[in-house]
């Protein structure tokens, strides 16, 4: 089955003048026209192709090679390019602009949308099976996520601050919280990181840690400080005594991390540690 809104992997059934006409690999009853300047040049009939299916200007089925920056089911950033009686126009990757209609922006955002702006959206279909955007994030999301375990790892996209801390989209599914001690560094609305779990509420609601738990966390940052240090031709003039901003700018994690971190690199003698900053040993202890 060929599904709107989402990559497909679709077999080449036949090469025409207007393109290529392919079909699901377990149905030959259904087919969908990749146009012609989008067929890679050796394609033949047989030939399996990843490709997206939306819908052209003239709301016709049709697939492309060009892949998206969101999918049916995806929370995204767009930007606004257009705006007219519909509602807004944004870019997402394909030369037709998605359409967030008026009656899916919440009312604070209306005034507010201009081209150049960007915003928050799902993209999904609708009754009529074409795809859309909507602003209407709640309408999506759910605040409670179940089966989850202590220390899964999850994608999060960065959206408001709040009193507590910052709200994050997980898993294009469900609201999670990232406290205010877990914040460091610049994050910006709109960036994809790596979460993971950190704690699972009697409520179910989630809260999301950005740096790895348990001693994975050290593990993981210590070899990130030492590729760093590396980079930087095996000194660095950082120290435990920098400032948590600047730890977090140079090696994205915490200051805490951080000095568990060079704490596991000094006890195995990887670097050393200097009034002036950081240096990585001559001559490091053989791995065994």
């Amino acid at each position: 089955m060929i599904q709107i809104g989402s990559i497909n992997t679709l077999r080449v059934l036949r090469l025409t003048g207007p393109g290529a006409f392919l079909g699901p690999l377990d149905d030959d009853t259904t087919e969908i026209l990749l146009p012609g300047k989008q067929v890679p040049a050796d394609c033949k009939p047989g030939d399996v192709l990843e490709v997206f299916v939306h819908h052209d200007s003239e709301d016709r089925p049709v697939a492309t090679t060009l892949w998206p920056l969101a999918q049916v089911g995806d929370v995204a950033w767009l930007k606004v390019v257009a705006i007219n009686d519909a509602g807004a126009f944004l870019d997402w990757g394909l030369p037709k602009d998605l359409l967030l209609p008026y009656n899916e922006i919440p009312r604070e955002q209306k005034d507010h949308l201009e081209p150049g702006h960007f915003v928050m959206v799902m993209v999904f279909q609708d009754d009529q099976g074409r795809i859309a955007a909507s602003a209407r994030l709640d309408d999506f999301l759910a605040k409670e996520g179940g089966g989850f375990n202590e220390g899964d790892t999850v994608e999060v996209l960065l959206a408001d601050r709040t009193d507590l801390g910052l709200r994050v989209v997980v898993n294009n599914r469900y609201w999670g919280l990232v406290h205010n001690n877990e914040i460091f560094g610049t994050l910006r609305k709109g960036d994809r990181r790596t979460g993971w779990i950190k704690t699972l509420r009697s409520d179910n609601r989630l809260n999301i840690a950005l740096t790895a738990p348990g001693p994975s966390k050290i593990d993981t940052a210590a070899q990130g400080v030492l590729d760093r240090i590396n980079s930087h031709g095996g000194f660095m003039a950082v120290t435990d005594k920098s400032p948590p901003e600047a730890i977090y700018k140079l090696f994205g994690v915490s200051k805490k991390v951080f000095k568990q971190a060079i704490g596991s690199l000094y006890k195995n003698r990887l670097i050393t540690i200097e009034s002036a900053g950081l240096r990585v040993t001559a001559n490091p202890p053989a791995k065994n």
